[in-house]
């Protein structure tokens, strides 16, 4: 019998997401033509409240396990969380080789060695490399985006050329001069291509996005303005923007030092790389900032997105064991929320003001201290002009951005019927010039909590959510062996349900049930169990506690036979 999820003819061409769409995130994008797969991205994301406990989501690489075999390869598009945080988890269930520029493979190595898995296939790619896997021909062109070296990649196959944007923007004025490769793109279009898929995530975003270069001129205003001490908070992977910083502190002779860990990582890759250009001397470390006037400091701090354990929350709420942040110092926040997380940047926010700091941020409006890395309408217009493609499949982004994007490329004359908006999991097969979506392979979220990998399913999230609404109440009971008879009264032990000290008479009641309880079963005759016994004292107990209090505490029966 054929295997569900092995191709079921030699000369189709396949193309599915098992992340990235109708989510911001987790990208992960397989090209399949017979025996042969390539996978774009291994990204990850954060969780929402909902995931209790959970630290980070990766992609269900199910189908990847099924047909490892057919794997030739993992190219990376650029070294964003959301294009490569899942690699090592990834690759610890599944070895492949990995492909990427010499600074995403940076990045990548220092995950790596902090998984302990140094031991990796990585290959470098360039603008004008080839690699040619079985069936599959694959080159790349260089793009724009907030972080140098990215590119996107066209794929030949048997069946036609299918183009992976990766995240784009055109700026023709970077800052890094990292120019996007219009003519390489445009003699892709011209060539013929089969299948576009392009990154939606400013879909709905008239106009052209900004250059970058604008940014480095406001923070350079900021930084010849400030008084005392500077600090800028931003996407630390957002080399761009770093080197920006570090042009203003350089012009208005600032030392600058580093807060965060993901910050000074990726400051020390780049630097290596020769991707940052820092002054001999610039960078100091938190014990050396006494010696210089707070007229002299700049820092550099993740927490853009005001988590709480990054430097700059830790700041705001004056527990960084390092510096302060005083009155009249100058904080500037070069990024903007991600949704989802307005509420932890408006905490953040509301302390740095308390603090009496000056705060630069984009609830100023106009402050032009961000702009987006990402192409707006008219660039992701361009790019479809450029492709020309016969088929098309937006990618990267929620279900709202995909839909507006698959409106600008009928609005450039695609064809609405050969353009597919797909979940994750949903199968494009294209066989003979004709592409259908008709069938499914497995996709999902694959939770990560602490070192376990997939071990955090349906059960133990809701048995966590049960917990932190209503807590748990664990009834210890001692038997004897001989007679099945209660040695001492039941130890009542109550966390996150009632306060005990104001409680006796209510949790003196749960243990004259469960005595009630045990009188019944031996009163009974019969040779009864211990799981009858935790099943009994669960509901007469549950009953008795939703009666008295409406609430539903887990209630866990531990029994001791001695």
């Amino acid at each position: 019998m054929a295997h569900p999820n092995k191709p079921q003819h030699a000369g189709k061409l396949s193309v599915f997401a098992l992340g990235g769409v109708f989510e911001i995130g987790k990208n992960m994008y397989v090209i399949q033509y017979g025996d042969d797969i390539v996978v774009i991205d291994c990204g990850s994301k954060f969780p929402d409240e909902s995931l209790l406990g959970i630290d980070l989501i990766v992609p269900d690489i199910t189908y990847l396990m099924e047909n490892k075999e057919r794997i030739r390869g993992l190219f990376i598009t650029h070294g964003h969380e959301d294009h490569i945080g899942a690699i090592p988890y990834i690759l610890k269930q599944l070895n492949m080789p990995v492909y990427g520029t010499p600074l995403t493979l940076g990045l990548i190595k220092g995950k790596l060695k902090e998984h302990s898995l140094s031991d990796k296939d990585l290959h470098d790619i360039h603008t004008d490399s080839v690699f040619e896997l079985g069936s599959l021909k694959l080159s790349f062109f260089r793009t724009n985006h907030s972080i140098p070296d990215c590119v996107g990649i066209a794929i030949d196959t048997p069946e036609g050329t299918v183009v992976h944007t990766g995240d784009f923007k055109f700026d023709l004025s970077p800052a890094n001069k990292q120019f996007p490769d219009v003519h390489k793109m445009a003699r892709i279009g011209e060539r013929g291509v089969l299948l576009l898929l392009s990154e939606s995530t400013n879909a709905e975003r008239p106009g052209f996005t900004p250059s970058e270069k604008l940014v480095g001129e406001r923070i350079e205003e900021a930084f010849q303005k400030a008084k005392n001490k500077i600090f800028l908070t931003t996407f630390a992977s957002n080399v761009n923007r770093l080197q920006q910083v570090i042009n203003a502190a350089a012009k208005t002779g600032r030392k600058l030092l580093l807060l965060g860990r993901s910050m000074v990582n990726v400051v020390k890759v780049s630097q290596e790389l020769g991707y940052l250009d820092i002054p001999e001397g610039m960078i100091i470390e938190p014990k050396e900032t006494g010696q210089f006037g707070r007229e002299q400091i700049a820092v550099l701090c993740t927490g853009s997105q005001g988590e709480p354990m990054a430097a700059l929350s830790r700041l705001a709420s004056s527990t960084h064991p390092l510096i302060t942040v005083d009155p009249g110092d100058t904080v500037i926040f070069a990024s903007s929320p991600i949704p989802g997380n307005e509420r932890n940047v408006a905490s953040t926010l509301d302390h740095l003001y308390l603090l009496g700091a000056h705060v630069i941020h984009g609830g100023h409006g106009g402050t032009g201290m961000h702009v987006s890395g990402h192409g707006s309408q008219e660039e992701l217009k361009l790019m479809l002009t450029l492709m020309k493609p016969t088929y098309f499949v937006p990618i990267h982004g929620e279900y709202r951005m995909l839909h507006q994007h698959r409106q600008l490329a009928v609005d450039v004359g695609v064809e609405r019927e050969n353009i597919f908006i797909l979940r994750n999991g949903d199968v494009l097969d294209i066989s003979e010039g004709q592409a259908v979506s008709t069938r499914q392979v497995p996709a999902g979220n694959t939770l990560v909590d602490g070192f376990g990998i997939g071990d955090v399913g349906n059960i133990v999230l809701r048995d966590r959510k049960h917990l932190s609404e209503d807590g748990i109440i664990v009834i210890v009971v001692t038997l004897s062996r001989q007679e099945n008879a209660l040695l001492s009264d039941p130890d009542v032990i109550s966390r996150g349900f009632v306060y005990v000290k104001e409680s006796e008479g209510l949790l003196g009641e749960v243990s004259r049930i469960v005595i009630r309880t045990i009188e019944e079963l031996q009163e009974s005759g019969n040779d009864w169990k211990w799981s009858l016994l935790k099943t009994k004292t669960k509901d007469s107990v549950g009953a008795f506690l939703y009666a008295k209090t409406k609430r539903r505490p887990m209630i866990l029966p531990i029994i001791i036979e001695v």
